[in-house]
């Protein structure tokens, strides 16, 4: 079992906890091909050390993590209409790794690299602090029962490490069609001190963000979405020390 980042302390402990629930699913053979031929072109290992985001894109430019990319439509997408940013999305999922695989190669998708692993091992180890221009976290799972309420990956613990990996006026951007999830996301992103929101209305999708699968899922059952953007505050200037007469 992997670690979980603790909600009271901010820093991850040694309690097993998951905030994701390995379902593999069938691997169609495109798929399959993809994670044998393709992962060592588009995909990065896991390593516990920071990563070299201009070596791996060969370019300085700024880098955008995904979080739960799913199948990848939408991360392809993001990154198709923003070429002058990179971005690393991270999935556990075989056949969402395979399909975001083959969307890399068949657009061209020179500015976007994927990482097999738990995100959350990801942000701690491999992203320097102060490097991202912004964090996407697109419907996770909402664990809607009590007593799984601590497998959220929305938790204090979590968005302080958001906070402390994002560069000034970086961005996290939340989404959710699970209205009390909601409501907890909002809770806990405006605790954040680092943090200012500059989306003022959640329940309008931004521009940026195009619908995704499991918001179309969510709005035929009835849901409401809700969209949670904010920006890692400019440092203050340093104090300055009193001249001396």
């Amino acid at each position: 079992m992997t670690q979980a980042l603790d909600a009271e302390r901010g820093h991850l402990s040694t309690r097993s906890i998951r905030t994701f629930v390995l379902r593999q699913g069938r691997l169609t053979e495109a798929q399959r091909r993809a994670l044998d031929t393709l992962l060592p072109r588009w995909g990065l290992p896991y390593r516990p050390e920071p990563l070299d985001a201009p070596s791996i894109f060969g370019r300085s430019a700024p880098l955008v993590l995904e979080i739960g990319a799913g199948m990848g439509e939408t991360t392809a997408r993001i990154a198709a209409a923003n070429p002058g940013s990179d971005f690393l999305a991270v999935e556990v999922h075989g056949p969402g790794v395979g399909n975001l695989l083959n969307l890399i190669e068949t657009q061209g998708l020179t500015n976007l690299r994927v990482i097999q692993h738990d995100a959350l091992e990801v942000l701690e180890h491999m992203i320097a602090p102060g490097t991202l221009a912004g964090i996407h976290l697109f419907f996770p799972d909402p664990w809607p029962k009590k007593r799984h309420h601590k497998r959220r990956i929305v938790q204090p613990g979590f968005v302080a490490l958001a906070a402390e990996r994002l560069a000034p006026s970086g961005y996290l951007h939340c989404a959710t069609d699970w209205e009390e999830y909601a409501q907890w996301m909002e809770e806990v992103l405006s605790a954040e001190p680092r943090l200012e929101s500059i989306h003022p209305d959640p329940t309008e999708r931004p521009s940026w963000r195009p619908e995704t699968k499991f918001e179309r899922r969510g709005r035929a059952l009835g849901h409401g979405v809700w969209d949670f953007v904010y920006r890692r505050r400019a440092e203050a200037p340093p104090m300055q020390a009193p001249a001396h007469e």
